[in-house]
């Protein structure tokens, strides 16, 4: 393979992993996605014998995993801190509402941190909870958000790193 093919599959793939990078922790990017679009580029231009084929199954179905984590992490702390059925379908519209209201005005990160807390408080009250118990299943959307970014950044560095590791050692 020519030189010049190595140096811009290695530029992709940086490119991928900075964009994942950033990903990870902004809403609108599927950055464990990216992460691993820049696994399978160098996997598919340098051959797949380039890595072992364990590594881009697991990395594969860690990325399916944290794409589902993504979206149900803070609706699955609500739950965790006993936010009703309809505490959690608050949490989900809040979701929605929050990332949209959050691009309009420039906030998406803004909106998908307060959205399903305020979703999951007000849905709470509505059908009849207390306020300190509308208020935990909120914070509980809060935890569960936290939760999941911190499981997406640990997978994502860890994917990189193994990535790294192996295509100096393969």
């Amino acid at each position: 393979m020519p030189l010049w093919a190595v140096i811009l599959t290695w530029i992709g793939v940086l490119i991928l992993f900075l964009v994942g990078v950033v990903g990870i922790v902004a809403p609108v990017l599927p950055g464990i996605g990216f992460i691993y679009a820049g696994i399978l580029l160098y996997a598919i231009v340098m051959g797949l014998d380039a890595m072992p084929l364990w590594f881009l199954i697991i990395a594969g179905i860690l990325t399916a995993i944290m794409l589902v984590v993504d979206y149900v992490s803070g609706v699955l702390g609500a739950k965790g801190f006993g936010a009703s059925k309809w505490g959690v379908l608050g949490a989900f519209i809040g979701l929605a509402a929050g990332v949209i209201l959050g691009m309009l005005v420039g906030l998406p990160f803004v909106g998908l941190l307060l959205g399903p807390l305020v979703g999951a408080v007000v849905a709470e009250l509505i059908v009849g909870k207390t306020k300190g118990e509308a208020m935990k299943a909120g914070f509980g959307t809060f935890i569960g958000f936290l939760a999941g970014t911190a499981m997406k950044v640990i997978t994502g560095l860890v994917m990189i790193f193994t990535f790294l590791i192996l295509t100096m050692f393969y």
